[in-house]
């Protein structure tokens, strides 16, 4: 007679780890920080969270999916316009203009560009800060899937992309602020962004979305498709030839990654009051991706945690530092990938697997 043996539920302290986990970021995010710090360094946080949910998309399609994703400010860029636009026609309808202030000064005349025009409906703007990143990420994903262009043709081409709108961007000055992109922004969908509560306000909805990700990112970490990208990242050909397209897998998360990208840069927007290409081009995507690099970027808490470091390094030292910073956030790049691969959030494995491997005291190595 077979005897069945049942696998031993997980211990009670493995179980609540992470939903434990989950609370005390909650505690930290919505209780702590706005009651410890000031409003302006609460502001300066919600800017950074807008990093860390831009982190949580690069954890997904490079961390899990080992796809370089070197072009995110072009995603954060989309969505973060996106929002602006709104909100430029927001504030030029509540003084009774028909134009934004920046389209009057250039003298684009008395006519709206018909593509500003379906951003004026608040339904249509927030549904495109994150469509229309998926929506490019989509039609690009597929073509360089498909014909199996990945690691370092990929990150150029990414890269590439990144540079282009940030090109187009800075020519397009009429319709689009040029260099200075879309500044002065007064409103947040009726409320005065001049107003400290209402600026708390937005930090509270940003810290939301960035613990809402988070939750949905892990369960896709967990999910069946999480375990197929993390296959297709160590094996292609064998989950090729399993019955499954690698190629649909990778696309998957690489738009919703985008998708994230843009939603950050739609929360970046209120809570900074500004998006211009000088956000978005090569070196911000650079960014995106050392602050998870830095953190763990197979952990979506040292992701998280290293986005934040980094651009909280970038606003403390970059003062101290204007022209070396560029360096010093390169060399933080390569000394992670190059000595630390897993990120600060594997430092503890590391250390573990380094003290099992030390010799007893005695014993010949």
């Amino acid at each position: 007679m077979t005897t069945i043996t049942e696998t031993p539920p997980a211990p009670l302290s493995a179980r609540l780890r992470v939903p434990g986990a989950f609370v005390l970021g909650a505690v930290l995010l919505l209780g702590a920080a706005p009651l410890a710090l000031s409003d302006f360094r609460l502001s300066l946080l919600a800017k950074y969270l807008c990093y860390a949910i831009v982190a949580v998309g690069v954890s997904l399609a490079w961390g899990r999916g080992g796809l370089m994703v070197l072009g995110q400010g072009v995603f954060f860029g989309l969505g973060g316009y996106a929002m602006a636009m709104h909100l430029k026609l927001a504030d030029a309808a509540a003084t009774g203009e028909t134009l934004p202030d920046f389209m009057q000064l250039y003298g684009t005349g008395d006519a709206l560009p018909w593509w500003w025009k379906p951003f004026a409906n608040p339904g249509f703007a927030l549904a495109m800060t994150v469509l229309l990143p998926m929506a490019v990420a989509a039609l690009l994903g597929f073509f360089v899937f498909q014909r199996r262009v990945k690691g370092a043709y990929f990150a150029i081409l990414s890269q590439a992309l990144a540079a282009a709108l940030s090109v187009w961007l800075v020519g397009q000055q009429a319709t689009t602020g040029g260099t200075n992109g879309l500044t002065d922004i007064q409103g947040f969908f009726g409320y005065s962004l001049d107003d400290p509560v209402n600026q708390r306000m937005v930090y509270f909805v940003i810290a939301a979305v960035l613990l809402l990700l988070m939750a949905a990112a892990r369960q896709l970490f967990v999910s069946r498709y999480g375990e197929l990208l993390v296959a297709v990242r160590d094996s292609e050909e064998r989950v090729r030839f399993l019955g499954y397209n690698p190629a649909n897998v990778k696309l998957v998360a690489y738009v919703v990654a985008a998708g994230m990208a843009g939603l950050a840069g739609a929360l970046f927007v209120p809570a900074v009051g500004i998006i211009s290409p000088a956000l978005i081009g090569i070196v911000p995507s650079i960014g995106f991706v050392i602050g998870a690099a830095v953190g763990g970027r197979a952990s979506l808490v040292g992701a998280v945690l290293g986005a934040i470091a980094v651009a909280w390094a970038q606003s403390t030292l970059s003062d101290a530092f204007p022209g070396a910073w560029t360096y010093l956030q390169g060399l933080l790049f390569v000394l992670a990938v190059g000595f630390l691969p897993g990120g600060l959030a594997s430092l503890g494995i590391v250390l573990r697997r380094r003290r099992t491997r030390t010799p007893a005291t005695g014993e010949t190595a």
